[in-house]
């Protein structure tokens, strides 16, 4: 039976990321790149399909684990009959794109407590069993052309293409286990460094966060997200993916299982607005390069998602080998939304360079050409159907949200030409702008019911709409507003979260966690401060004992759902944490009041 997600954490190192269950199981690890093929697919499988456990052989008596300080260091601590002894894991900075380094330590805290390690290291998403050599130090386990070694003092045997250990570790003593993927640009590390590289480790992390400009309530809250967000980062190249990890289930049983290894605009640009608001704006820089650099001016050509190097093929095919988390079938690899159209992801980008040049982020003249050719695209493009930002699999749709997106993107591209004298066709984009709102006033708001709809001709809500008043569409005071804002809660609430749309209730998929961190931006920007501070607190006790949020969650199971850590939900955090700080003006999650 799989784990509750809830019961992971995650250490990484800006190129990957591992989960680690609160028995001591790395479950899932992909190696040395956030899409590289996992080596550890237990998360996705069984223990055949690769983990990697250290714990007591007996008599648990209690789990406990936290990060150590404002870092990514986690530490599980393990009561037992025999004495107490601390698990530390962490995963060593590097450079180096095919370099990656999962540091294992093991500190008696009292008494002496015998230890089990088994490690089932099986390549290819669990598909492959590699042939194991020994070393001096360990074994390496090698599948051309991939190979990861295991460095340790410890003894070490290989027992059905697994490597298990006995050993007892007493107060005082620590133990250090190092898994490596091999690359010849680097030497090998020496075990006697693991202590050492502990402190290095945590060091960046703390120097990091310690420039986080939130000073409120909720500081603790919203340094773990923005730590997670910075673990979500490719350092390469600056680029933020979704989550770590594929096809853990938005409903169990549903088939609503997506690979989220990969860059989508629209997060990245939500992602520039919560750094920015918290002060690291070489982050925000980074991002903002790197999109640059995938868009490269082509508006036609542009896509919903990329690579973390901006690749631009993300085919899709699903592992049959792999039963799925909780039994959920299918599990896949790549995700074909890059061939979508998402009409929202150009005012996305719109919105995301206005509000960096708030923050004095020069908008440079390759960009301004960017912006112009986007504009020029939107143009002929607005009045046509798209798949919205749920990236429906059902046809294309006049999604109501889309349109006002497009008319973000006129509207922001309008300010930052008036504001900033760039040369412009200002009265036609001004005559779009005032077109694209018509439209949407006229066809996507149903007047019966006081309420937009998701989209043309649609009797229904659905909680992207929330994002009209955060974008300046209208006032948030606006009565069709307040009326769409009441009949979302009406309608799309259950368990006390909101849903994405009436078919996530009837089908059974979880609470769209962003979309409830939306409303309490709204109802702070409509001056229910108390309700929406009420639910920002409800919104983190879902958090995990180490602060980590999926994206979705299932209120009547009190278990999280689909992938995790998602950056999404805490980059929304991040935003509704600012918001309600009692001297903040809200500046809205797009920017709408900028």
């Amino acid at each position: 039976m799989s784990l509750p997600i809830q019961d992971y954490a995650m250490i990484g190192n800006l190129h990957t990321a591992a989960l680690v269950s609160r028995g001591g199981s790395i479950d899932w690890l992909c190696m040395p790149r956030f899409d590289s093929p996992a080596c550890f697919a237990a998360l996705l499988g069984t223990s055949e399909h690769g983990r990697w456990i250290i714990a007591p052989e007996a008599g648990v008596k209690q789990v406990r684990r936290h990060y150590c300080g404002q870092s990514l260091v986690l530490e599980t601590t393990f009561e037992t009959d025999a004495g107490e002894v601390a698990l530390i894991d962490f995963m060593t900075f590097t450079e180096l794109d095919g370099q990656a380094e999962v540091v294992r330590l093991i500190e008696g805290r009292k008494g002496s407590v015998p230890m089990s390690m088994e490690l089932t290291l099986r390549f290819d998403y669990g598909a492959i069993v590699p042939h194991m050599e020994q070393t001096v130090d360990g074994w390496k386990a090698i599948t051309e052309p991939q190979a990861v070694s295991l460095h340790t003092t410890i003894k070490t045997s290989a027992e059905n293409s697994r490597l298990v250990a006995q050993f007892t570790v007493s107060e005082g003593e620590t133990i250090s286990f190092i898994l490596r993927s091999d690359n010849p640009e680097r030497a090998s590390l020496q075990v006697c460094d693991a202590s050492v590289l502990e402190q290095i480790s945590e060091a960046p992390w703390t120097q990091w966060i310690s420039r986080c400009s939130y000073q409120g309530k909720y500081r603790e809250q919203v340094v773990r997200s923005l730590i997670t967000l910075k673990a979500l980062t490719y350092g390469s190249t600056g680029s933020i993916v979704a989550a770590p990890t594929t096809s853990l289930p938005e409903q169990l049983n549903g088939g609503l299982n997506w690979d989220y290894r990969y860059c989508w605009l629209r997060d990245g640009s939500f992602s520039l607005s919560a750094l920015l608001m918290s002060g690291y704006a070489e982050e925000a820089a980074a991002w903002r390069k790197w999109l640059v650099g995938v868009v490269a001016g082509q508006a036609c050509g542009i896509q919903t998602v990329y690579g973390i190097a901006g690749e631009r093929r993300l085919d899709e095919r699903e592992l049959a080998h792999l039963p799925g988390y909780g039994d959920t079938p299918p599990v896949r690899i790549g995700n074909r939304a890059y061939k979508q159209f998402q009409l929202d992801i150009y005012g996305e980008i719109l919105n995301a360079l206005y509000i960096a040049h708030h923050y004095k982020m020069t908008i440079t003249e390759d960009e301004w050409q960017m912006v112009c050719s986007f504009l020029s695209f939107l143009e002929s493009m607005w009045r046509k159907p798209d798949d919205g930002i749920w990236e429906s699999r059902n046809g294309r749709q006049h999604f109501t949200e889309s349109k006002v997106s497009a008319w973000v993107a006129f509207d922001r591209a309008i300010k930052l030409a008036e504001q900033y004298d760039f040369k412009a066709p200002v009265a036609e984009w001004r005559a779009v702008r005032d077109n694209i709102h018509a439209d949407v006033c006229e066809h996507g708001f149903d007047s019966r019911r006081n309420t937009f709809v998701q989209y043309y001709g649609a009797s229904g809500v659905d909680a992207s709409l929330l994002r009209l008043p955060l974008v300046g569409f209208l006032p948030s005071n606006d009565p069709r507003i307040v009326g769409t804002v009441k009949v979302i809660q009406n309608d799309l609430t259950e368990g006390g979260l909101l849903k994405r749309e009436r078919e996530a209730i009837a089908s059974g998929e979880g609470a769209f966690l962003p979309c409830n961190f939306w409303l309490v931006d709204c109802l702070t920007a409509m001056g229910c401060q108390n309700e929406a501070r009420m639910l920002f607190e409800n919104l983190l006790r879902l958090c995990n004992d180490v602060g980590l949020l999926s994206e979705e969650y299932d209120p009547g199971n009190t278990r999280m759902l689909g992938n995790f850590p998602q950056a999404l939900t805490h980059l929304a955090l991040v935003i509704s944490a600012f918001n309600l700080l009692p001297e903040q003006t809200p500046m809205r999650m797009m920017g709408g009041d900028l």
